[in-house]
Parts: structure tokens; sequence; C-alpha cells
């Protein structure tokens, strides 16, 4: 969950509720686990981890120094509580969604690090990374590699996506493959091999539901493999 500083200078953790819909739409209910050390509990009776946008890692998180970082978007507690949730959702086989920061949560969980800004290492790249259309407006293209697991759920290798962030993944997460890239070469998706589901993409596929089909297909084949994990964990009672 995303978390803020409001102007009652109170910290709250919220959620954006086009990712609710997408869950809801797919099948699924979403439980909402909140920037503490108890989520990680809470999560071991769900069916899969749905890791979603917001602020800024703190670059200390994989070892690195500020080079563009937003500070002012930085939580330390939210960073903590997703990196042990990816963790414990790997190690039970549990399904794995990440979405923008979610495939970057990813990636800091698992050895992998983040390009802190863009527009300071990619200079000349023509695509707006972080777009001034609406959300739910697609603006570039992504190629996904064949014979991935994100192709076989897009059953495409060229989409139109949306997208909303200034900072990408570098160093691919240990253990996980790269799907898809931007035409600028940025890493756009990555999977995790094997029988475990986990996709983790940059854009916003829960702005994309209403209007794109491979929108459609990642969320219901993410909640498809969460029933299909609570099936299983029910028959090894």
């Amino acid at each position: 969950m995303s978390r803020e500083l409001g102007p009652d200078n109170v910290y709250r953790d919220f959620l954006r509720a086009p990712y609710l819909h997408a869950v809801v739409q797919a099948g699924g209910i979403p439980v909402l686990l909140p920037n503490v050390p108890e989520s990680q509990e809470a999560l071991l009776r769900c069916d899969g981890l749905l890791l979603t946008g917001g602020g800024d890692f703190d670059p200390a998180a994989y070892g690195a120094l500020d080079a563009g970082t937003n500070q002012a978007s930085i939580s330390k507690d939210r960073d903590r509580t997703e990196i042990a949730l990816v963790r414990a959702a790997l190690q039970h086989k549990m399904p794995v969604f990440g979405i923008c920061r979610g495939v970057q949560a990813i990636a800091v969980a698992q050895e992998g690090t983040l390009v802190q800004d863009i527009p300071r290492v990619y200079p000349t790249s023509d695509i707006h990374h972080n777009q001034s259309q609406p959300r739910q407006q697609a603006t570039h293209g992504v190629t996904v590699l064949p014979g991935t697991k994100l192709h076989h759920v897009t059953e495409t290798t060229d989409l139109r996506v949306n997208s909303f962030h200034h900072q990408a993944l570098d160093k691919v997460p240990s253990g996980w493959n790269v799907a898809a890239h931007a035409e600028d070469g940025l890493v756009e998706a990555i999977e995790y091999p094997g029988n475990s589901w986990g996709i983790g993409v940059q854009w916003h596929p829960e702005d994309l539901v209403d209007s794109e089909t491979h929108a459609r297909k990642l969320f219901a084949d993410f909640v498809d493999a969460a029933r299909q994990y609570m099936e299983q964990e029910r028959h090894n009672v």
C-alpha cells in the first residue's frame, strides 16, 4: 500500500481504487496489507501477493547512494514491509504480481538494483516513461519476448501500455528473467521461471482493464493462479 503524509501531519496507508476494481473484475477478493511488520503473518492467510505502485525506494535498500531518487516520496516502513512480503511469498511459492513500484520491490527484495532517474541515465530516449496523458491512455509500445509466460498470458508480442515512472529496473533480480522491454531498451517486465506464478510489469494494467485486453488477461491469470494456490494449500492441510 502507498504511504503519504496527510494534511493533518499524520501518515496514512492507502490504495488506489483501480487496483481493487481490477482484482474484483477478475474474480478475486482484495485484502489490504498495511505497512507494518505484522502484514507478513497476515500474508500467509492470502492466496496471492499484488505489489502496487507508489513512491521511490530508498537507494540504501539495494546498496546504492542517492542518484536522482525523489527523497520526499520514500517510505522506509513500506520498503521494509514489501521486501519482507516478497521474500515470504516466494518462499511459500505464492503467486506474485508486481506493478510499477511493485516490480521494483521484487527486484530490491531479490538482489536487483534500480535506475534511479530515467532522464539522467537515458537522456536521449524518445519515450515519455512518466506520461502527461490520462492514466487510462496507452502511450508507448512494449515488446514481449516470445515464449515467455507474459507472452502466453497476453497472447501477443506487441503491447500498448501507459507509463508513470521515473525509475526502472537496472540489474534484474536473482532468479528472474526479462519478459519485455521498451523501444529504448528499458526492462518493462520480468517473470519467475518454473511452476510458480510470478510476473512484474513496469506499466499500470489496473488503469487499462476497461480498454486493453492484455490488461484484463494479466489480472485474470493472476487471480486464477491464486485460486489454484488456494486449492493446493487446502489439499496439503
